[in-house]
């Protein structure tokens, strides 16, 4: 996904980020609904992302199918993704994809144990890709175009019996819509996209000079208070470093530049 598509995307994953802390489930499962939806009818992929057609005839057209198929909130996500540019009618799905897969992934991120969580969820996936990718019966069986998706997901949920409930829904998500991919290809793009979430864990965290056990103290709880959750601290050293600290958190960059809001942190790590 490249140009508009792209920017489109982003614009809605900045959207979603808000709702995410109470997001559950059943917001998941009805955005890979209203995708299933998309899959099956081309004529309406091309009616939602057709750039010469108002946002306002779009969206009628959106609601008017989903309105009591699918929750309040998964609707208006929805709404606000067909609202913006496509290049393609397939990247409106992929993008649903996306926010589908992201909105799981942060449930199972706020169920208490947020990156140990995350670290659960990836293993649970990666089973799935290693028993699947060892064995040409069950490549057989989820490429099977006879079988239905209750029965493949009734196999995925053999397959990694003690997944959680969001990796359940994943792998049942990859072998019932792979939407062109292997299974296993689908569920490594869903790895991904655990990972790109763990980066919100993660602090990289740039000084000019080393620093003391006390500073390293008081860095950690002045991240954790600015980000509001515990971080794991990786710090390097450039010397050459201008205003003394650059952080990295996922894909914000906080620098020199943003003196107002380094000024708290660079008080804590004064000798």
């Amino acid at each position: 996904m490249a140009g508009v598509s792209s920017k489109s995307l982003e614009a809605a994953l900045v959207s979603l980020e808000p709702k995410l802390a109470t997001a559950t489930t059943a917001l998941a499962r009805d955005l890979f609904s209203i995708l299933e939806l998309l899959d099956s009818n081309a004529g309406l992929r091309r009616a939602l992302t057709d750039p010469t057609r108002e946002s306002a005839a779009k969206a009628a057209l959106a609601s008017q199918l989903l309105t009591g198929k699918v929750g309040a909130q998964a609707q208006a996500i929805f709404l606000e993704l067909v609202a913006g540019r496509w290049g393609s009618a397939r990247d409106l799905g992929d993008a649903l994809e996306v926010l589908a897969a992201t909105s799981a992934i942060a449930v199972a991120e706020g169920q208490g144990g947020g990156s140990a969580n995350l670290d659960k969820l990836e293993e649970e996936l990666f089973a799935f890709i290693r028993v699947v990718g060892s064995s040409h019966d069950l490549q057989r069986a989820f490429d099977d175009p006879q079988a239905s998706a209750a029965a493949k997901g009734a196999l995925a949920q053999k397959v990694v019996p003690g997944a959680s409930e969001v990796g359940a829904l994943l792998v049942r998500q990859a072998v019932a819509a792979p939407r062109g991919l292997k299974p296993t290809a689908l569920v490594q793009r869903f790895v991904e996209l655990v990972a790109k979430r763990q980066q919100r864990w993660i602090a990289y965290v740039s000084v000019t000079r080393e620093l003391s056990a006390e500073q390293l103290t008081r860095l950690q709880a002045g991240l954790n208070n600015l980000y509001g959750r515990e971080l794991k601290i990786n710090v390097t050293i450039d010397p050459t470093l201008v205003g003394g600290i650059k952080v990295v958190v996922g894909d914000e960059v906080v620098d020199a530049t943003a003196a107002t809001r380094l000024s708290d942190l660079r008080r804590r790590l004064a000798v």
